[in-house]
């Protein structure tokens, strides 16, 4: 077991106190950070990667910090709070702005780092708001040295560990030396990580002794001790002033523990081996590697089990681009540790879909979604109405309108769906239904295109570039697995393009099959839609929601055993509507009570007639609102009841 005695019955595991910023990184591998054209924004900060990295590990984390009154604060709030961290201890603050980081990706040794921290509000925390109660119900407590670099932030650390000592709980210092952030270099220089400092020397050593756990790199042992270069002479000043357990960070070639007397050399002392792995950024490593280290060891895991942990934590991050979202899950480490990983963490295929399906997620259980992402037929709609298709996106709005109408009257939140499409008709729509909480789904398929073609753009990955992450991606696809071999093989070469690009997007994928009307064979459409979908697994197309015609009861078990074995991590079908009547829709959910089957996707049996009358001038906007509501709400009280209409019919 590890020397340290972590209380237990707390409802916190691991309180972090420190730096909580925006980090935006440069998109552009290989580029200085002045010619960076794009970034890609993540929660950061060393203290706030660490209540995200135990957080996702599955313990109870809590973030003692500060931030602006203003978007990036809630960016950073919302974020912690959706991996599961406790947040209520974050000030607000009315007047200065939340910390930015720019970081740009040179090579495999420059990483040009910018920090943005003109009186920042992390570095404003009020010792006053520290709450004592609070901190009576933490395990741990761990300090990031940056804020021991300033009076009002050190007081915050001070009335911190106070508290903490008084209720026993363990204090772990994260060195996180940044010179910059002492004012020891030019603003352009946050990427340097040592320069020799007496006064920072001090400012560290008189607070060493109020810690029972310090973790930091060589460097920063150097500054704590005090003895440039001369690692054992500065672990024995540490030693002189603190008994706490030093883990000393040493790369690939792992960590260092240390809990009594200081060895002659540093490869005497507990050391334990690193994971090698090639690195496209290494910030964020040290974060990944702490988050795992007290992960495991508030489980009451030894050191030896729990720097394994931190080491593959870090390995991981470091192969990433990103600090606080590379970070991985339990799932991953399995994998990590399962013996079948690719030595190329880059080239790991399946450790990089596990993160993207194990990590925290808004959950759709049940899903009832109104489909009106159509062009073509709401174009000829305005046609048979004589009348302008400009009138289409006011219409579309108001159908957005009657999906609220029922999610309010039937208390449809957390299960409500659109389907918009982002051009001419459907873009006020689609925006509009974007940021409610609901599930939006967004159509890239050139309609009617046998094979495939993409709406509007000849490069796919380009366009969802410009999506938000919240839309998921829909692709219809006219598909048959007897289908021409060129046909087929150019229709499956077009979806592997597609999914590699929302691997990349961040977007979900939702496949939807419809087998052409010419090779259906009657009797046989559910082998065929199966065969359809293990032909995608089969050439590594994992869509997150698979959208299918309503089967037999035999035919979703089939597709629950097919989505089991090749990834059990999807969320699951959805039963579109082609245009059927409503009562056989309805009909249809009857045999849908396999858990695979997620809800309905259904459009025009909604709203076409309405819509029709709607263009004519026949029915005015009120109307047409709630007779296309009263259709919705027909299904979804069929999609809730379908266990009990089996059971009546039974």
């Amino acid at each position: 077991m590890a020397s340290l005695n972590f209380p237990v019955g707390r409802s916190v595991d691991l309180a972090c106190l420190g730096r909580l910023a925006v980090d935006l990184y440069a998109q552009q591998f290989g580029a200085r950070l002045e010619d960076a054209r794009s970034m890609a924004k993540y929660l950061g900060g060393s203290s706030g990667n660490l209540a995200f990295g135990v957080a996702r590990l599955g313990l109870r984390s809590a973030m003692i910090a500060r931030v602006g009154d203003e978007q990036m604060g809630r960016f950073l709030t919302q974020t912690l709070k959706a991996e599961g961290c406790d947040t209520s201890q974050v000030q607000i603050d009315p007047e200065r702005l939340t910390a930015l980081v720019l970081l740009g990706l040179k090579d495999r040794d420059t990483f040009p780092l910018l920090f943005v921290r003109e009186n920042c509000a992390d570095m404003a925390l009020d010792a006053a708001l520290i709450d004592e109660a609070f901190m009576a119900q933490c395990r741990a407590l761990a300090i990031t040295g940056t804020h021991l670099s300033t009076p009002t932030t050190r007081k915050a650390a001070q009335t911190a560990l106070t508290f903490a000592a008084k209720h026993g709980v363990v204090r772990v210092l994260d060195i996180d030396y940044r010179p910059v952030l002492w004012g020891l270099t030019g603003r352009g220089a946050g990427e340097n990580r040592y320069v020799a400092d007496a006064h920072v020397t001090a400012q560290l050593q008189e607070m060493l002794p109020h810690f029972e756990l310090l973790v930091g790199t060589e460097e920063e042992f150097f500054i704590a001790g005090g003895v440039s270069d001369d690692l054992i002479a500065s672990l024995k000043a540490v030693r002189a002033l603190s008994g706490a357990t030093l883990v000393v960070k040493r790369g690939a070639m792992g960590c260092c523990v240390i809990e009594g007397d200081i060895p002659a050399h540093i490869d005497e002392a507990t050391t334990y081996r690193g994971e090698r792995v090639e690195v496209l950024n290494v910030l964020g490593a040290g974060d990944a590697f702490l988050s795992g280290l007290m992960a495991t060891l508030l489980q009451g895991k030894d050191w030896g089990e729990a720097t394994k942990i931190a080491n593959a934590c870090g390995a991981i991050v470091v192969s990433r681009h990103a600090c606080s979202a590379a970070m991985p899950t339990p799932t991953e480490l399995d994998h990590w540790f399962g013996g079948s990983r690719n030595p190329k963490v880059d080239a790991d295929s399946q450790l990089a879909h596990l993160h993207r399906v194990t990590t925290a997620r808004a959950q759709w259980d049940e899903l009832c979604v109104m489909a009106f992402d159509h062009r073509s037929q709401f174009y000829d709609m305005a046609r048979e109405a004589a009348v302008s298709d400009t009138r289409i996106p006011a219409l579309k709005k108001l159908l957005v309108q009657a999906a609220s109408q029922v999610e309010t009257e039937r208390q449809l939140q957390g299960q409500t769906g659109v389907l918009i499409d982002g051009g001419d008709y459907g873009r006020d729509a689609l925006a509009s239904a974007t940021g409610r909480g609901w599930w939006v789904g967004r159509p890239v398929e050139l309609p009617g295109s046998r094979p495939l073609r993409f709406d509007g753009t000849r490069s796919i990955g380009s366009d969802l570039v410009h999506w938000p992450t919240e839309q998921v991606v829909k692709c219809l696809l006219h598909y048959h697995p007897d289908d021409a071999f060129a046909l087929r093989l150019e229709q499956e070469q077009k979806v592997l393009e597609l999914w590699e690009a929302t691997r990349q997007s961040g977007n979900e994928l939702l496949l939807e099959i419809i087998l052409p009307k010419a090779l259906v064979v009657a009797g046989e459409e559910d082998a065929a839609v199966l065969r359809a979908v293990k032909r995608f697994y089969n050439i590594g197309v994992k869509p997150e929601w698979w959208k299918l015609a309503p089967m037999s009861a035999a035919g979703w078990q089939a597709l629950e055993t097919l989505v089991g074995e090749r990834d059990p991590h999807c969320r699951g079908a959805v039963i579109l509507g082609l245009n059927q009547p409503i009562a056989h829709l309805v009909d249809s959910f009857r045999v849908a009570t396999n858990p695979i089957v997620r809800g309905f996707m259904v459009g025009r049996s909604l709203w076409m007639e309405e819509s029709l009358d709607w263009l004519r001038g026949s029915i005015d906007d009120a109307t047409l609102v709630s007779r296309v509501a009263a259709n919705y709400t027909v299904l979804v009280d069929a999609w809730r009841n379908r266990r009990s209409m089996v059971r009546t019919v039974a």
